[in-house]
């Protein structure tokens, strides 16, 4: 998994106040899911600027979210996080109906 093995976080203040009231995800909620095994996937919609992830996950309390995040100098800098889509949800259950297979 991406995450493993790195430094911990970074966090843009103002972007990340921007991405928690916009859809109402904490800080620690993004964290929790990045650090739950979450399906992570390269994010191939910004092909021009620095690697970007995307990961599908659950916080502790059980909240399914997206987050988008990039690794800068051994740390998770988080970029935005948000409930998931239907479908997203609909992906993220088949992968784990899969796994547990």
């Amino acid at each position: 998994m991406v995450v493993r093995g790195l430094r911990g976080f970074d966090w843009d203040s103002a972007n990340w106040r921007k991405s928690e009231l916009k859809h109402g995800v904490a800080a620690a909620e993004a964290q929790e899911v990045l650090l739950n095994d979450p399906l992570c996937q390269v994010d191939t919609r910004h092909p021009d600027v620095e690697h970007r992830y995307v990961a599908l996950g659950v916080t502790n309390e059980g909240r399914r979210l997206f987050v988008s995040f990039t690794v800068r100098q051994g740390r998770v800098r988080i970029i935005s996080a948000r409930p998931m889509s239907r479908k997203e949800r609909a992906v993220h259950e088949e992968t784990q109906k899969a796994e547990r297979r």
